[in-house]
Parts: structure tokens; C-alpha cells; sequence
């Protein structure tokens, strides 16, 4: 009896646990057959949503990866979605087209918006030879391109002129001319068959980033440049003197003067200044506009630099006074900055707002984007400014209200604004312009039209009342989270051909024809502005750097200088070349392709 029992137990077990292992099979089976649903259904949302997903993060980590010092970054992610492409993952053509065009939208969009305040005073004084330098390389690249395309390539094949588009803007490390050609030459490739410029794109791109710095260290020796003598160049001509505050203590000396209001000696003078504190005796004043000076007053001054020698010498000699501190407590006087986050307070000037005869303060000083600048009474505040107002604590409190110094609200980008710009750039970039000899009409397009409406926004947007400032985090997560959608999309997309039109086919030649593209236009101009136009070498890397567009050029430059020259040269250029780069290869698709 017991062995029928212990057989019928074994039995029983032996159908309990085939009958869990098959469960346990089939579970894994049903698992198995989804994850291979969720990496092959492209028409799936979840599979193209976790397409975009691996492909990012995969290429932002590859991208921090540095050789010799210099990395990739962000564009490493084209590099990964063209492996995505090779081995089939990969997602419907319109999905991946609408998120590469909306991509480059955001990108161009955000940069227009952050260049704009700054790109028309770019060309002030030095910064007119600075961009013609730019403009020239820009037009010796395309030369050099054409020389390249007509002595290695058959001519008679149509795909390899496009082809050598893409390597050049590779070859330059301009991510946005590469969207702007690829848009064009979906207008000349009518039947789809577009061409896979960024297959030359890629090739040209990693000794693109390092041509750049060592054309640049080449210039150094061609021109037997010494960095030390650069250096204390630049310590002996600090730049940007017009605009950077100084401030100073003054003894009214001269006789002229006494009796006279300081609106009359501002007209006089013709210089710009804020008189922010007179002490007279033991008295201390908040001067207005209509407030007259007496031999002996002692003036607190803030002006711009370049007009500091002319003020002292008309007013009087500089002095300490200590004694500004003692009464500036007795009457409760304060210092202090103030944010402007009040949208009605956009775009007006200190002359507008009556500072000084309305609420009994000055404003001395504006800060904006990091730089501080001398407030001049004709220089229109925005929205994230911070400005210095110096007065008795009540009215100091009072202007604070007025201006709003609520710095939360900056934390909020103005999405609206973001939206409408490029509602008018679609709109503006979709105008034809027929020009004699082109096949089909030239359009400013999806890269051009929102780029040029995002610079005059961010510099004119006030007077429209838009509110233009985003945070300097909030700009560049949009537009990189931009970057990373089109350079995705574009390497998915031609990873399908990747391997025919590169490694079994000329792509050693894109490369060779790329570090052509790159180094011999810096070569030219760079000796020549060091040479001809005798500019610093600190200044020629940042000027050099923001033509080709590459940050990592940028990060080598600084890093070799401890001044702000090469920043200042960047961005004395970059406004400018990004707009031409964009323009260069519209320009020479729908001529030449």
C-alpha cells in the first residue's frame, strides 16, 4: 500500500513540475516574442520611441570619449544611428524625416535666438575685418570643395557633387549647412532618390574636429607666433573698452561747471556717464537730471571705459573718499541688483524709465549674458537683465518692484515666443525667390527661415512685445535635445547604404578631400590675418574656431589662453558664419547639383 502511494505521489509530482516547466517555457516564449516585436515592429511606437532612445544615449556617452584631448560630443550620435541603419533597426522613412526636420527646426531656431542680441553688433570696429575673414574662408571652402569634386571625382556620375557636399560641411563640422543641403536636394531629387550626404558627412567629420586645431597650431609656427608676447598683448589693449564700465571718484575742479545741471554738462560733454552720488560738505545726494555741481562737490562717475579720461579731464582729478561709505549708512544708501523678469519693462531705456528724477536712484551698471556693460541711457533693458541701482533703500525697493526681481519667473522659458518665431520662419523660409539659371526657386527653407527669423527676434523681439529671454540651460537643452533628433534621424537613415558608399566604396576619398576642405582655407586666412591685418594670435583661434562652428576648437584655444580673446573672437564670428554656412548650401545645391 505505501509503494502504490509513494508511485502515486512521484507521478503526480513529476505531472506538476512538467506541467510548470512548460508554463515557464511558454512565459519565456511570450517574452522572447515580445522583446523581438519591440526591436523589429518599426511601425510601432514603442520600437521607434526606444530607437531614438538607444541611438541618443548610445552616441552622447561614445561622444565623451576622448582621444588625445579632443572628443566627438554630440555629433558621435550620428555615428550610432548609422550603425542602427545598417543593421535594420530602423523605423518608417516619413517618421524618421518629420523628427530629422523637426530636429533641425529646434537646433537653428534656439542658436538664432542666442546669436541674435549680438549678431548685428558683431560687425562694430575690428569685428567688420573679423567677418569679412570669416566670409572669405566660407567662400574658399566652397572653391576648394569645387577644385576637390572636378580633379578626384567623376564628374559625369550626378551623385558626387552632392556627395562632396556633405563632406565639406563634415569637413567644416556644420551640422545645420548639412540640414540646409539635404532639405534643398529634396527639392532637386524629386523622385526620392535622394542622395546619402551624410554618409560624406561622417567620413569628413572626426579629422574635420582635429584638421581645425592643427591648421590652427601650423599658423602658429608659419607666423612664428611667441604665446607669451601674445599674452601681455592682450593684457596692455583690454578688449571691449566702449561698452565696460568705470567707475570712479572725481573733485569738481573746473569753474565751468559750478551752477551747472548735469544734463547740461551730459549735452556738453557729449559722453555718456551716470553721476550716482555727489557729497557736498557732509551732505550726501541722489542727483537727478536737474541737479547742479559746485567747485569742490565730490562725484561718484560710472562711464564707459574709453570715455574715462575724457570725463576726468573736464570735470576734475580723481580722489578717494571714504567718506561716501559713513554717509551712505547715515542715510541708509544701498547698492544693489536688481533682475528684470517684468515683461513691460522690455526693451525700454533708462531714459524712458526716468531713474533718477522719478524714483531718486541711478542705475549705474547692466549685466546681460555675463557681460557687464556701462547703462546708458539710451540702451534698451530686457527681460534677465541685471542692472546695479544705487540710491536711498525705500526707492531702491520701490524700482525692485517696478522691475519685478522675481528671478523665478526666468526659470520658465517662454514657450510662446519659441513657437511664434518659428510659425513666421516656416512661414517666411516656404517664400520662392526665382532666380535666373536655377532649376527650381531658391527658398530660405526649414533651416534658413526660422535661423534668420530667430536673429532678428532675439534682437528686435521687444519692440513687438515678445519676451525673447530663456536661460542659458533652458536654450541649449532645446537645442541640443534638436541636435540629437536630426543627427539621429540622418544616421538611420543613411546607414542603409552606409557600408556601399563608404568602405566598398570612395569613402578613404571623402576623407582625404574633407582634411583638404578643412586645413587649406585656415592656412590662407589665418596667416593672412595675422600677417596683413596684424590681429592677436588668441584672437585668429577664437575667429578661426567660430567660422568652422566647432566648439572643441574653442575649448583648445581657450585652454591656451588665459584672456577672454578667443571667446571674443568666436563670437564675434559665429553669428555670421552660421547664417552663411546655411545659406552656402542651399546656394550651391540648387545652382551646381
Amino acid at each position: 500500500m505505501f509503494f502504490v502511494e509513494k508511485k502515486w505521489v512521484n507521478v503526480h509530482y513529476n505531472k506538476v513540475f512538467l506541467l510548470t516547466l512548460q508554463l515557464y517555457f511558454q512565459i519565456l516564449q511570450n517574452t522572447m516574442d515580445w522583446i523581438i516585436n519591440l526591436f523589429t515592429n518599426s511601425e510601432s511606437v514603442a520600437h521607434i520611441a526606444l530607437l531614438y532612445a538607444l541611438v541618443i544615449a548610445i552616441g552622447v556617452l561614445l561622444g565623451k570619449m576622448k582621444i588625445a584631448g579632443i572628443s566627438l560630443g554630440v555629433t558621435f550620435v550620428l555615428f550610432a544611428g548609422i550603425v542602427a541603419g545598417h543593421i535594420g533597426f530602423t523605423a518608417p522613412t516619413n517618421i524618421l524625416t518629420f523628427v530629422q526636420d523637426f530636429g533641425l527646426i529646434l537646433f537653428v531656431f534656439m542658436i538664432g535666438l542666442q546669436v541674435g542680441p549680438g549678431f548685428f553688433e558683431s560687425f562694430r570696429e575690428g569685428g567688420v575685418k573679423l567677418n569679412l575673414l570669416a566670409a572669405s574662408t566660407i567662400v574658399l571652402n566652397v572653391l576648394v570643395m569645387f577644385a576637390c569634386y572636378y580633379i578626384f571625382f567623376d564628374t559625369s556620375n550626378p551623385v558626387n557633387l552632392p556627395m562632396m557636399v556633405g563632406t565639406m560641411y563634415g569637413a567644416v563640422t556644420n551640422t545645420p549647412g548639412l540640414g540646409a543641403a539635404n532639405e534643398a536636394l529634396t527639392a532637386i531629387f524629386s523622385d526620392g532618390n535622394v542622395p546619402a550626404i551624410a554618409n560624406g558627412y561622417a567620413c569628413a567629420y572626426p579629422l574635420g574636429v582635429v584638421g581645425i586645431i592643427c591648421a590652427t597650431i601650423a599658423i602658429r609656427y608659419i607666423c612664428r607666433v611667441k604665446l607669451e608676447e601674445e599674452e601681455e598683448e592682450l593684457n596692455a589693449h583690454e578688449s571691449n573698452a566702449a561698452a565696460k564700465p568705470y567707475l570712479m571718484h572725481l573733485i569738481v575742479q573746473n569753474e565751468y561747471l559750478a551752477g551747472r545741471t548735469i544734463l547740461e554738462i551730459h549735452d556738453f560733454l557729449k559722453r555718456d556717464f551716470v553721476c550716482s552720488r555727489i557729497l557736498r560738505g557732509t551732505e550726501l545726494i541722489i542727483p537727478k537730471s536737474s541737479t547742479t555741481l559746485e567747485m569742490g562737490d565730490k562725484v561718484y562717475i560710472v562711464c564707459a571705459e574709453a570715455d574715462a579720461e575724457a570725463i576726468i579731464a573736464f570735470i576734475g582729478t580723481k580722489t578717494v573718499v571714504p567718506e561716501f561709505e559713513e554717509q551712505e549708512k547715515n542715510k541708509q544708501m544701498v547698492s544693489k541688483r536688481i533682475v528684470i523678469t517684468k515683461s513691460s519693462i522690455n526693451g525700454k531705456t533708462p531714459a524712458q524709465l526716468h531713474f533718477s528724477s522719478v524714483y531718486g536712484v541711478n542705475v549705474t551698471r547692466v549685466t546681460r549674458q555675463g557681460m557687464e556693460m556701462f547703462a546708458s541711457s539710451d540702451l534698451p533693458l530686457l527681460v534677465g537683465d541685471r542692472i546695479m541701482v544705487v540710491g536711498e533703500e525705500v526707492s531702491v525697493n520701490r524700482v525692485a518692484t517696478l522691475m519685478g526681481n522675481a528671478i523665478k519667473r526666468l526659470d520658465h522659458p517662454n514657450i510662446a515666443t519659441i513657437f511664434i518665431g518659428i510659425v513666421i520662419g516656416l512661414i517666411f523660409g516656404s517664400i520662392p525667390f526665382a532666380l535666373p539659371g536655377m532649376p527650381v526657386p531658391l527658398k530660405l527653407g526649414l533651416a534658413g527661415g526660422p535661423l534668420i527669423i530667430a536673429i532678428l527676434i532675439g534682437r528686435y523681439g521687444y519692440k513687438v512685445k515678445l519676451v525673447t529671454y530663456t536661460t542659458t540651460s533652458a536654450n541649449l537643452i532645446l537645442r541640443e535635445i534638436g541636435l540629437v533628433l536630426f543627427l539621429s534621424s540622418v544616421g538611420i537613415k543613411a546607414g542603409a547604404n552606409f557600408y556601399n558608399t563608404v568602405v566598398a566604396g570612395d569613402g578613404m576619398l571623402y576623407v582625404l578631400t574633407g582634411f583638404i576642405i578643412t586645413i587649406i582655407p585656415i592656412l590662407i586666412i589665418g596667416t593672412l590675418a595675422r600677417l596683413r591685418y596684424k590681429f592677436n594670435y588668441f584672437t585668429i583661434m577664437g575667429m578661426l574656431a567660430g567660422t568652422y562652428t566647432d566648439p572643441p576648437a574653442l575649448a583648445y584655444a581657450n585652454a591656451s589662453c588665459s584672456k577672454d580673446a578667443p571667446s571674443i573672437g568666436y563670437s564675434t564670428v559665429y553669428p555670421l558664419s552660421m547664417f552663411l554656412r546655411i545659406f552656402a548650401a542651399q546656394i550651391v545645391v540648387l545652382f551646381f547639383c
